[in-house]
């Protein structure tokens, strides 16, 4: 078994901004990162792996064509690999072609239904559909991926769940009414 590479808390916020930059910093926790079936565990996943880890160094240092032809290498190696589609779609979305993006999200969330790479595609897709003003289909993406674990899409499915927004927006309204209120 290859000897596994260890990335520190402050690497993990370091990449998190970087494929995720609107998510908040230091969302990113052992519970998300993306794990792999023991199919996957053989040689063409680690290099698939070295491929994503270059991509992201690649992708750090502004160089997103050469990012782009590592998580296409990565993917050639190990098709069957979510998380090579999860990068590639970060950058698709960095560089503005959001059609490849949702492909690849939807990809990803095909091959792991129910890990955590299918929690981060989730949660990446309802990000974009956010964007794209489809609420109600963001929160379908946010619930998928708070029930997978992802933190970050709980919160989201809270703010974007119009039950809560309208028991925020009535709750907000009753304590300004009572700190409008003046006894005196």
């Amino acid at each position: 078994m290859a000897d596994e590479v260890s990335v520190s808390q402050s690497d993990k916020t370091v990449l998190e901004s970087i494929f995720s930059p609107f998510l908040p910093l230091g969302t990113a926790d052992d519970n998300d990162e993306i794990q792999e079936s023991s199919q996957e565990r053989d040689v063409n996943s680690e290099r698939a792996k070295e491929y994503e880890r270059s991509g992201v160094e690649k992708a750090e240092s502004g160089g997103l064509d050469e990012a782009l032809e590592c998580f296409n290498r990565a993917i050639e190696v190990a098709p069957s690999r979510a998380s090579g589609y999860n990068n590639r779609a970060q950058l698709w979305r960095l560089k503005g072609d959001i059609k490849n993006a949702m492909n690849d999200l939807n990809k990803a969330i095909e091959l792991d239904d129910h890990g955590s790479a299918a929690a981060q595609a989730h949660t990446q897709r309802g990000l974009i559909h956010k964007l794209q003003g489809d609420d109600e289909q963001a929160l379908l993406d946010f619930q998928a991926g708070a029930k997978l674990g992802n933190k970050f899409a709980k919160s989201m499915a809270i703010q974007c769940n119009p039950y809560a927004a309208m028991c925020n927006k009535m709750l907000a309204e009753a304590i300004g009414k009572l700190q409008e209120y003046n006894p005196e």
